[in-house]
């Protein structure tokens, strides 16, 4: 049960409702915004940021994807990866394959790409202060300084998403399939 409760429409302030409906047009986080929309200015500010980065599509989607579950996977936030494991498969992984998830030795389907997105996204999650230079530099065969700068953001805002939803035990939407992975 989640620890703090879910505000109906009209408990919510107008600021609150309109960020709700953005979020709602990004993807089914119900549960997350009608909890968030206690703290309008969180609810705002992540729907707002997430929408523009989306209509942005600065990163590849399925890098994306594959950096979400692997931290979320690392954090054990099951919300988190019965959200991005249904999107990852939509960019190509199959359910096995997300199931194989931090591990890139032997992985039939990522390339090369794939797995330094991985392997960047470990670093990021469980050793962001000892990283070596040439983590993120050998990103550059593959992406821009401006997605290597997203790519960090989203990686660390995964984390942060992460722990809020753990912490409060936000309940997984009701048209979202469970996936434990954690």
């Amino acid at each position: 049960m989640t620890r703090i409760p879910a505000l109906r429409d009209d408990e919510m302030t107008q600021t609150a409702r309109e960020a709700h409906q953005t979020l709602e047009a990004y993807g089914p986080f119900d549960n997350w915004s009608r909890v968030a929309a206690h703290c309008p200015p969180v609810l705002d500010h992540v729907a707002g940021m997430l929408s523009e980065l989306r209509v942005q599509a600065n990163l590849p989607r399925r890098a994306l994807e594959l950096a979400m579950v692997t931290v979320s996977k690392l954090n054990a936030c099951d919300y988190c990866i019965s959200h991005h494991a249904a999107w990852a498969t939509v960019e190509g992984l199959s359910a096995e394959g997300v199931a194989k998830l931090p591990e890139v030795d032997g992985h039939p389907e990522l390339d090369e790409c794939d797995k330094a997105v991985v392997l960047y996204a470990q670093a990021v999650t469980l050793r962001s202060g000892q990283m070596r230079d040439a983590e993120v530099s050998d990103l550059r065969q593959w992406f821009t300084d401006a997605q290597i700068v997203e790519l960090t953001w989203r990686i660390a805002l995964t984390s942060a998403f992460n722990r809020f939803n753990d912490a409060l035990q936000i309940e997984l939407e009701a048209e979202v399939e469970p996936v434990s992975g954690g």
